[in-house]
């Protein structure tokens, strides 16, 4: 009888440490995103762009230094011209960049003011004043600013605040095709395309 009741607990705990040896307590792997592609980010958010090397590429705004104020000819304040913005450094192999202006302080969420794509890397700079226009002179494209209208859309926080406009210019391996030219939709064509990257921050306040 002990010997059955012996037997009958060994063959028990042994069932019991094969199940439980079947849940491993290591964390699952985690997935590194591939250089130059966007990472997954909750709905209704902009993805985020990872960091691309941009050791040579260098982005200007008028004659700023990084962190200065917006003058109040490029605002609300002034005639809501669209700064001027040079660069350098563009990496051999980009076909074309992207400019992208955001405000990441409004108030219900980032606000993109200025998105021109398709730049023609060696134009070396975008003039002051751009219009309104589908096709800039040196051929870059417009796209829409979170208003839905095509153009810069100039920065005017609520009275009393001070808020970042952050310029990112993207090195692109390819020329964009899209048949809208919304945030959401340039976001998606520089997945995976994205040689390099460089930003420039300024602020304005009212």
């Amino acid at each position: 009888m002990h010997i059955r009741w012996f037997v009958f607990s060994a063959i028990i705990l042994s069932v019991l440490v094969i199940s439980g040896g079947c849940t491993s307590t290591k964390p699952p792997s985690t997935v590194q995103p591939v250089s130059g592609t966007l990472q997954q980010t909750p709905s209704g958010q902009q993805p985020v762009q990872p960091a691309v090397s941009s050791e040579t590429l260098t982005l200007a705004v008028d004659s700023l230094s990084q962190g200065a104020s917006l003058p109040d000819v490029y605002t609300c304040k002034g005639a809501g011209d669209s700064p001027p913005v040079s660069w350098s450094g563009i990496p051999s192999e980009a076909k074309s960049l992207v400019l992208i202006v955001d405000d990441p302080d409004a108030p219900a969420g980032t606000f993109t003011h200025w998105l021109v794509y398709n730049i023609p890397p060696e134009s070396g700079e975008l003039l002051q004043g751009q219009p309104f226009l589908k096709v800039l002179s040196n051929d870059a494209q417009q796209g829409e600013s979170s208003t839905g209208s095509r153009g810069y859309y100039p920065p005017c926080p609520p009275m009393g605040s001070t808020h970042r406009y952050i310029f990112r210019l993207y090195a692109v391996d390819m020329d964009i095709t899209q048949p809208t030219a919304d945030r959401a939709s340039i976001d998606w064509a520089l997945t995976g395309h994205t040689i390099a990257r460089t930003e420039f921050t300024t602020t304005f306040g009212r």
